[in-house]
Order: structure tokens, then C-alpha cells, then sequence
């Protein structure tokens, strides 16, 4: 059972980890941030501004939480660990949760993908492990400002049912939080949401102006065609995430830019500044999460012998630019599709 004193560990304290964290706080929840050097000496000497679409602008003090790169120091006395690092991080962050992680801490993946809970709980054995999504967009202040995470578009946190209070320890203000009883749905239908990271990634351009241009749609919606057609085959079924039932989102993305401006409103409930953590992980000549996304896709796609032209193309291109390491490409619409 957690409670509002449960210590609350963000393992992998990154934009959303910190954005998530810093709400926690403002609520008066105890919070560890288990982070990189560099956030972590920024929360210690400022505190954490967060601020987010709806217009809040609050500032969590330095002694609201701890931040801290070590991971015993961040993870020992932790009732509750939210998992929010980047899904090739899943197994080194495992094993920091077996070493230093009291056995009946409950662990939550709030990661991208559909798989990272799966693996969390093959390898911690015994322990209580949940799935759980993230929808939200959050952009980070430039490295040399003081520490500042927006949250830049909508949508509800969901975990997996199973803790007793663990809902409403973590629904806080600007953080709506709830349980699901079908998170693999749930996970599913967030994969279709996130291939357009990729395409945020290749263009360089923020996500609202991506999505405002129906040649980027046409691209978006052939890859999310593709994976409704694989998922279908699997005997997969998306659950709704983002206001439209997954069948008809190809249909709306293909629309003309007008009709799909009156008709996506909630989509395109953006905050200018978003892009796509695929984006920020290019720029910074970080590995990007293509084989979680897309590749899921292709793996699911090979299996049940569905082609998939327009997501393979889109992931080689994806990886070609984590070999150059020289940022985003800025590709046409036109040259990805070639």
C-alpha cells in the first residue's frame, strides 16, 4: 500500500523524470531525483522551476527534493521507484534497483515502449513491478540556464491497477494520474503516438509545426497504417489514447490541412516549444529509442508477414543520423519518403 509519506525514487531523472519529480514536491511529496551530474548540481544550487501549458509557473526550493547521481544514496529508502529512463538504460537501471532497492519497494515503468515492464520483472524476480505510460511532451531549459522543464502538451499518466493508494499518491497538481486495467493496450496504443518522434527527429522541426504540414501526416499515417495492420494480425488491440479511436487515425491525418487543423484540435494542443526526446537524443549524439518504437513495429510486422516499407525507411533513416552524430538531418518530407 503507498501512501502521501511514501518516498517517491525517479530513476532516470531526465525532462519528463524532473517534470514528474518537481510536481510530487510542489505537492509536498518526499522526492529523490536520481540524475545526471549536471541536473543534479542544478537542483541543489536553484531548485526546479516548473511551469507547464496550462499556464503554471511554480518553483520547487532546493531543499523540496533531493537530487543526486548516486544511486544507493537515491534508491535505498524508496517505497515507491518510477522508472523513467530510456528504454536501452531498462537493464543497467535493473540491476541499480536489485543492489541498492529495498525487496518491497513497488517499481513502476514509465517508459516508452511496450516491453520495458516485461523485462523489469524477469529480472527483478520476486518484486512488485507495474506498467505504466507517460502521454505528455516535456522540453527542458538549454544547458547553462538555470534548470527550468515544461510540460508541453495534455494527457493523463496510466499505471497498471494492483497498489492500494499508489493513484493517489502520485495525482497531484499538473500531474493527473490513473489506474487502467489493460495497460498492454494502453502501451500499444501510445507506440502509434510515438512513430511521429521519428519524424520530429528527421525534420528538426517542432512537433506542432511537423504535424500542421499534411506531407509529414502522409508519412505518420502510413507507418501507424502499417502497424494497425500488423497489430491486427497479432490479435493486438490499441487502446484509445489521444482522443481518436486508433482505426480512424490514419483517415484524420490524411485530411487536408485545414479540415485536419478544425478537426485535431486537441492533437495539436501543443506547446510551440515541444519537439520529440528522439529530436533532443540526436542533437546530443545520444542513442535514440528507434528499435523500441518502430523496430517493434518491424518485429511485429516480420512476424506476421505484414509489409512495413514506410516504418523500415523511416528507422534506417533514423539510424543513419545516430551514425553521422550530427544532430537532426533536417529532411524534406519528400526525402524520406524517396
Amino acid at each position: 500500500m503507498a501512501n502521501n509519506d511514501s518516498l517517491v525514487a525517479i530513476a532516470g531523472a531526465g525532462s519528463i523524470g524532473c517534470y514528474v519529480g518537481g510536481c510530487l514536491a510542489l505537492a509536498g511529496r518526499r522526492v529523490n531525483l536520481l540524475a545526471r551530474p549536471r541536473i543534479g548540481e542544478a537542483v541543489r544550487q536553484d531548485g526546479l522551476r516548473v511551469t507547464d501549458l496550462d499556464g503554471r509557473d511554480r518553483r520547487a526550493a532546493p531543499e523540496a527534493l533531493s537530487a543526486t547521481a548516486d544511486p544507493a544514496a537515491a534508491l535505498r529508502n524508496a517505497e515507491v521507484i518510477l522508472v523513467m529512463v530510456k528504454s536501452g538504460g531498462t537493464e543497467e537501471m535493473t540491476a541499480l534497483i536489485a543492489a541498492h532497492a529495498r525487496p518491497d519497494a513497488v517499481v513502476i515503468s514509465l517508459q516508452n515502449g511496450v516491453d520495458n515492464a516485461d523485462r523489469l520483472r524477469a529480472a527483478l524476480a520476486g518484486r512488485q513491478v507495474l506498467a505504466g505510460m507517460v502521454p505528455f511532451n516535456v522540453v527542458q531549459s538549454p544547458d547553462g540556464e538555470p534548470l527550468r522543464v515544461h510540460r508541453a502538451s495534455e494527457g493523463k499518466v496510466m499505471i497498471e491497477d494492483g497498489v492500494a493508494g499508489l493513484a493517489e499518491l502520485l495525482a497531484v497538481e499538473g500531474l493527473t494520474v490513473e489506474t487502467h486495467g489493460d495497460m498492454a493496450a494502453v502501451l500499444w496504443g501510445k507506440l502509434l503516438m510515438n512513430l511521429n518522434n521519428a519524424l520530429v527527429a528527421l525534420s528538426g522541426l517542432p512537433l506542432a509545426t511537423e504535424l500542421a504540414d499534411r506531407r509529414w501526416r502522409l508519412i505518420l499515417a502510413g507507418q501507424i497504417g502499417e502497424a494497425l495492420a500488423a497489430m491486427k494480425a497479432c490479435g493486438i488491440k490499441p487502446a484509445r489514447i489521444a482522443g481518436l479511436p486508433p482505426a480512424l487515425m490514419p483517415k484524420v491525418l490524411r485530411l487536408p490541412d485545414w479540415l485536419f487543423k478544425r478537426l485535431a484540435r486537441r492533437m495539436l494542443a501543443i506547446d510551440a516549444e515541444a519537439r520529440s526526446s528522439m529530436w533532443d537524443d540526436l542533437q546530443r549524439g545520444r542513442s535514440t529509442e528507434i528499435v523500441e518504437l518502430q523496430g517493434a513495429v518491424l518485429g511485429l510486422a516480420q512476424r506476421a508477414g505484414v509489409p512495413a516499407p514506410v516504418t523500415a525507411r523511416v528507422a534506417a533513416l533514423v539510424r543513419e543520423a545516430e551514425r553521422q552524430r550530427q544532430g537532426s538531418p533536417g529532411l524534406s518530407p519528400e526525402a524520406v519518403r524517396a
